[in-house]
């Protein structure tokens, strides 16, 4: 359930916001110093919404916010609205450089500043879906890694399948197609084995769960890797090699 902090060095607004939120139907809490504003968010999961004043004590608004950006754990969504009564173009300037969502000059206009906050609420909500999907994303290739790492070490017990080289080292026959091979990382060797099942970038991105400008990138590595002119080239060597064995 997200929650409202409601941030301000005079007492009665914070009274008066938090009352009008809660009578919106949002859970707001309110405190009156930076210092309380940052235990507070730490102590409740479920605030994913600061408002803050600009000018107070001991910090301001923004420099109140970018510690809380710095110091929550990094999958946690948060989202912030300045207001104050004297902001300048440098201040709003800095205010969006430091992350804030959206500014909102006193005196306040409540039911415009409620719209901003249920807007800001939407975003939220969008960014966590994102965030979850990469966290999968992540997880999946980090499973994906230590496959290919089990794999790598099952092939070394796996001599049936291996040729010798010219200085009596043992080598696979796709390594003896593609001498370069044995050069590559664990995620360059997947790509460079998809290549030669004869996917496109785009099939390999969504195969490995990654972008396809990533994709681009692990190609290239590969190809100078291998010292292949082209993927094509890179293609043939590795069908070879796989009709080797």
């Amino acid at each position: 359930m997200d929650k409202i902090l409601v941030v301000d060095d005079e007492p009665f607004i914070v009274e008066e916001l938090v009352e009008f939120f809660e009578s919106a139907g949002l859970h707001c809490i309110g405190c009156t110093s930076s210092s309380e504003a940052v235990r507070i968010f730490h102590e409740d999961e479920h605030i994913s919404i600061v408002l803050s004043d600009y000018r107070m004590p001991e910090v301001n608004g923004i420099q109140l916010i970018e510690m809380l950006n710095r110091s929550k754990r990094k999958e946690r969504v948060l989202g912030s609205i300045l207001f104050t009564g004297d902001a300048d173009k440098e201040d709003i300037v800095a205010a969006l450089r430091a992350g804030i969502s959206d500014y909102y000059s006193k005196p306040l206009d409540l039911d415009a500043l409620l719209d901003g906050v249920k807007k800001l609420q939407q975003t939220l909500i969008s960014q966590r879906k994102v965030m979850s999907a990469q966290l999968i994303t992540d997880r999946l290739s980090e499973m994906t890694s230590t496959l290919l790492d089990l794999q790598a070490g099952v092939d070394k017990w796996n001599t049936g399948l291996d040729d010798v080289d010219s200085s009596g080292k043992t080598v696979s026959s796709q390594q003896a197609a593609v001498p370069g091979l044995s050069l590559l990382s664990p995620r360059q060797v997947e790509v460079a084995q998809l290549i030669g099942q004869g996917m496109t970038n785009y099939q390999i991105a969504c195969e490995l769960g990654i972008s396809e400008n990533t994709v681009k990138l692990y190609v290239s590595q590969v190809l100078k890797a291998t010292n292949m002119p082209s993927r094509t080239r890179l293609a043939i060597a590795l069908g070879l090699g796989a009709s080797l064995s």
